[in-house]
């Protein structure tokens, strides 16, 4: 497997694997009718994030199985802050889950984070996602509502950690 920065002719791939891993990974933790208005806005790769240089694809033999990467702006918009990078767009491809994927684009994350600077992440968690960011050294802040459209407030798990050597 290979973690390597993103570019724009991912988007697709990335797009694909959105829809893949977010509606089977997220079903245990949210109803249907929430999935169903939420969904369609977080299955689409994000051209600016992708773009940035600081998101990230997971490629096994050509096919793309995990993608995340982090940012200075929070996600929504919102004030920088010195030494805090957050995380984005994380997902695994639903076959492949647990198997380290996601640990190693967060490695890849944490490496590069820390050499612009940053000391600290934070992420907004779905719930069923919260116990991968606690294994990569992320505490519960506080649960949220993220509006997702269509008058759909998602709960998601604000998290926060320091930037651990890998």
């Amino acid at each position: 497997m290979l973690v390597r920065v993103a570019t724009a002719k991912d988007e697709q791939g990335i797009s694909a694997l959105l829809g893949r891993s977010y509606p089977t990974l997220m079903k245990p933790a949210y109803a249907s009718d929430v999935l169903a208005l939420a969904l369609p806005a977080m299955t689409r790769a994000n051209p600016d994030l992708v773009a940035s240089g600081t998101f990230y694809v997971a490629e096994n033999i050509g096919s793309i199985v995990g993608c995340g990467g982090w940012s200075l702006t929070p996600p929504g918009g919102g004030a920088i802050v010195d030494g805090l990078v957050h995380a984005r767009h994380f997902a695994v491809d639903p076959d492949r889950s647990g198997t380290g994927i996601g640990r190693a684009i967060f490695e890849r994350l944490s490496n590069d984070a820390r050499a612009d600077g940053a000391v600290r992440i934070q992420a907004l968690s779905s719930l069923n996602a919260e116990p991968f960011y606690k294994s990569m050294g992320l505490d519960r802040l506080d649960m949220i509502r993220v509006p997702m459209g269509a008058g759909i407030l998602l709960p998601v798990v604000l998290m926060e950690g320091p930037l651990r050597p890998t």
